[in-house]
């Protein structure tokens, strides 16, 4: 499958994102949890979120010529979007796992605790903004095109409100709610859908005078129709189940979904001179 070779920036954009989503909702459930035991099962399962940032982290320094070099990266923050990306997206990561870490020993004071919570969300936030605009590169017509974001940030909605609910909705101290996240994922995936609809329309406007833009991932309509089909199974089980089981097969699902949109995002990479968009 075209894109494949770009497997750890696959994983780095989708766990991140993912994890980016889940702590927004550990965020929100965080901020209005009372109850010790409550607030001490959501900090123990914050820890998968973490786990699954810091693989992406890893994943995208094993996609360096040389990972030694990898603080290179920063030479530029404030004028590259990459050197940006990784500059955020440390600090997110940093201000998280610290959070984490003070949380986990009880020295996090319930009010600092809130606030830090609100600044790493926002932080992460940012992360995203910069991670979506690495990609808006005007001599590749195939990522220049505001679907890019679209994706990327709808990852953050569908991954995250997955990855969310599974870890949070076993706790059986919780005093919040979380009935409202399944419906956000369904929004999500529709929203996912329409995005694949237009991205799959506009592919035929991008060619150049030996090769069409549709040719470089022929396998782009079934590989979406399978995307959309575990989104929309997993779906299924966030409404219907709230066994812990199931729940884990259904973020499993989301998760692979959103890998195969990635791969095939990462196989319509295409240079200016080589294509012409009309």
């Amino acid at each position: 499958m075209n894109g494949l070779h770009e497997l750890p920036l696959i994983l780095f954009t989708v766990f991140a994102q993912s994890a980016v989503g889940a702590f927004l909702l550990f965020t929100f459930v965080l901020c209005q949890a009372e109850s010790s035991k409550s607030r001490q099962y959501v900090h123990k399962v914050m820890f998968v979120v973490l786990a699954l940032l810091g693989i992406g982290f890893v994943a995208s320094i094993m996609h360096l010529g040389s990972p030694l070099r990898a603080f290179n990266s920063l030479n530029r923050i404030g004028s590259s979007m990459l050197s940006n990306e990784i500059a955020s997206g440390a600090l997110f990561f940093a201000l998280a796992g610290c959070y984490w870490l003070l949380a986990i020993l009880n020295k996090m004071p319930q009010a600092l605790g809130k606030l830090w919570l609100v600044v790493t969300s926002l932080v992460g936030l940012v992360f995203m903004y910069m991670m979506a605009n690495v990609y808006q590169i005007s001599t590749v017509p195939t990522w220049y095109t505001p679907l890019t974001s679209w994706a990327f940030y709808l990852t953050v909605v569908v991954g995250g409100s997955a990855l969310g609910y599974t870890l949070l909705q076993p706790n059986s101290y919780k005093e919040y709610c979380l009935k409202w996240v399944p419906y956000l994922y369904w929004i999500g995936v529709v929203l996912v859908a329409i995005t694949v609809m237009y991205q799959g329309a506009s592919l035929a406007n991008i060619h150049s005078s030996v090769t069409q833009a549709v040719t470089l991932v022929p396998d782009f309509a079934p590989l979406m129709a399978l995307r959309l089909a575990l989104l929309g199974l997993a779906g299924f089980i966030f409404l219907r189940s709230k066994n812990t089981v199931l729940l884990v097969v259904a973020v499993i699902f989301a998760l692979f979904a959103e890998l195969v949109g990635r791969t095939l995002f990462y196989g319509l990479h295409m240079t200016a001179g080589m294509a012409i968009a009309s």
